[in-house]
């Protein structure tokens, strides 16, 4: 049982990292799925617009979708349009922009896994490229190659070309080759990216590693305790109105968040020179009349910081702004 143990939380630890794996590997299967059975190269003027759209329009579709299946994506834009506490002065609008682009970031995983494998595969770039006429390119590949290299360059993929097979074979191996060059080189800098803006992230940091990791998990255990808590508060709810109905009598008294203190738990929220709290609703919970003040949130912070810090680091698809 101790060895599950460890499993499960080491699972749990890693759930982020063990997330966009997935989502990599599933967006790569994709890939080669379209590359084998739907993906047939049409061996004429369109080979370069039959290559691009099946590059690039999965790419694109699955970016819209990395917005869409966020939960950030949603809590910054609910309400946005008519609330009047969102609209907000330039300096929280800096920090909106700031969590659009790490929301950004993280939906570009799996179209940039998805144009990376295409690339590394090389079919859609081979199909293409037959059929992209350019004097740079046709000289590069033509080069020492017979006079009707350049007319029969878009059959190439089909297996249909007059050139000797030889000559055909040489051109394939060129333009798989071009296609794997940029598909590493894709990936390098992406890697190099990625290095470098979480060295500069972490420069950044508004806290020392230890209480960042203290951090972090407090959003997680606040996060899974306030699902609980919903679902705990909305069945209450569901069944005193249920009973009031269906047997009718009055209702019995359950205090409810007040429309106010949702919307202030949902606001975008920054760290004060005075003041110092984990989350929206911590600071709902210390500013609430009655409550202590004379908590450990009110450390002296010079450095002012967005809350979001947090999530940014985490790197987490579903996790709340």
């Amino acid at each position: 049982m101790d060895k599950y143990r460890t499993v499960l939380n080491l699972v749990l630890k890693q759930h982020a990292t063990l997330g966009y794996g997935f989502l990599a590997l599933l967006t790569a299967g994709g890939e080669q799925l379209f590359s084998v059975v739907v993906f047939s190269c049409p061996c004429n003027s369109w080979n370069f617009a039959y290559s691009m759209v099946f590059l690039f329009i999965p790419a694109l579709v699955l970016f819209l979708l990395g917005y869409f299946i966020s939960n950030r994506t949603w809590k910054l834009c609910t309400g946005c349009c008519i609330n009047q506490a969102r609209h907000c002065p330039k300096r929280i609008l800096c920090r909106g922009i700031k969590i659009f682009v790490q929301i950004t970031v993280g939906a570009l995983v799996a179209p940039i896994t998805w144009i990376s494998v295409a690339l590394l595969n090389g079919t859609f770039y081979e199909c293409g490229m037959s059929g992209y006429y350019s004097e740079h390119l046709l000289k590069a590949i033509c080069n020492n190659k017979p006079n009707d290299c350049q007319s029969n360059l878009y059959k190439l993929p089909c297996g249909r070309t007059a050139l000797p097979l030889s000559t055909g074979e040489d051109i394939r191996v060129t333009l798989f080759a071009h296609s794997q060059v940029i598909g590493w080189s894709l990936i390098a800098a992406i890697t190099v990216f990625t290095l470098a803006s979480t060295c500069i992230v972490r420069c950044c940091s508004p806290v020392s590693f230890l209480q960042l990791q203290f951090w972090k998990k407090y959003k997680e255990k606040e996060n899974e305790l306030f699902e609980q808590k919903s679902a705990e508060h909305a069945k209450q709810l569901a069944e005193r109105n249920l009973k009031s109905f269906f047997e009718s009598e009055g209702p019995k008294e359950i205090k409810t968040p007040s429309r106010e203190a949702w919307e202030e738990i949902s606001l975008l929220y920054t760290f004060s020179k005075n003041e110092e709290y984990y989350s929206t609703i911590h600071k709902y919970a210390e500013r609430k009349p009655g409550a202590n003040q004379a908590s450990s949130s009110t450390i002296n912070m010079d450095v002012p910081a967005v809350l979001d810090f947090v999530d940014g680091v985490k790197n987490s698809v579903d996790t709340h702004v």
